[in-house]
């Protein structure tokens, strides 16, 4: 029997207490992965842990640790812990994301709480761990979504703290966002790691209503993703996948001027005080 390609790695699963995080992380501690899981409070990663036990997951294989992603301190205090225990990732799954409240919300940070959640907090976690990604030539899969071809930067008003507000504009920023800052992230750093965007397709998740009716369930998505994440499995660095295929991301992650205006404005609004 051939050995599995994640035996004796180390992977960071975000958003791993539910849906596709939660079906990610039971296949790559089965495939003999160690997964850091990440939940965004105590309980809920108790109960997703306790779920993954239960369901025949090897304990010594999970590790659980908490961050609120609607506080960027807590973002901070969680990427610098990671920094200091992890000396080597071999994955980062950024897939902790939310809909988005139905009003207007803005968190302690004064950011818009979708932005935040959904990009803000990875960005300044997968940079916080770059050392320990190209010390093992780690892979950082983004969770992306077909949404964010629709989605615009509000350059004046990223937070919507004017005008109209409406969930699917602001999720669908963050995901473009996010998208636009793969292939920033993959130019950074070209030979030390790799990247990559992701649309898994629609799911029967707390999404599915922005999507429509049908989706698969997370089980069998999470069957995609992790050929996605197979180190052995060749992909283009920087490139957006729908499932397993690359296919063409909205025109502005090819716009190499929106991105590096993106980048710089993303790092300013990232700074910790």
């Amino acid at each position: 029997m051939s050995k599995s390609p994640f035996a004796s790695r180390t992977a960071l699963v975000t958003g791993a207490t539910s849906g596709l995080g939660l079906e990610l992380t039971r296949r790559l501690v089965d495939a003999g992965a160690t997964v850091i899981m990440h939940a965004p409070d105590q309980a809920s990663g108790d109960a997703a842990l306790e779920e993954l036990v239960k369901g025949g997951a090897e304990p010594l294989r999970l590790r659980l640790v908490t961050a609120d992603f609607s506080n960027m301190e807590e973002v901070a205090a969680f990427a610098g812990a990671l920094t200091r225990t992890v000396p080597t990732l071999d994955l980062l799954v950024n897939n902790a994301a939310i809909r988005g409240p139905e009003r207007r919300t803005l968190t302690l940070d004064g950011h818009e709480l979708t932005f935040q959640i959904n990009y803000l907090a990875p960005y300044v976690l997968t940079k916080a761990l770059v050392p320990a990604l190209t010390a093992a030539r780690g892979r950082v899969v983004n969770m992306s979504s077909a949404m964010h071809r629709g989605g615009n930067l509000g350059w004046g008003d990223l937070d919507r703290k004017k005008g109209y507000y409406l969930a699917l504009p602001v999720y669908a920023q963050s995901k473009l966002a996010l998208t636009m800052f793969t292939r920033t992230f993959a130019d950074e750093q070209a030979g030390a790691l790799t990247v990559v965007s992701a649309d898994p397709g629609t799911m029967r998740t707390g999404m599915l209503s922005f999507y429509g009716h049908v989706g698969r369930p997370a089980t069998e998505v999470a069957a995609d993703l992790i050929q996605l994440c197979d180190p052995a499995r060749e992909v283009v660095t920087g490139a957006h996948y729908v499932r397993l295929e690359p296919a063409t991301p909205a025109g502005l992650v090819d716009n190499a001027t929106v991105r590096a205006r993106l980048a710089k404005l993303t790092a300013r609004l990232t700074e910790i005080h």
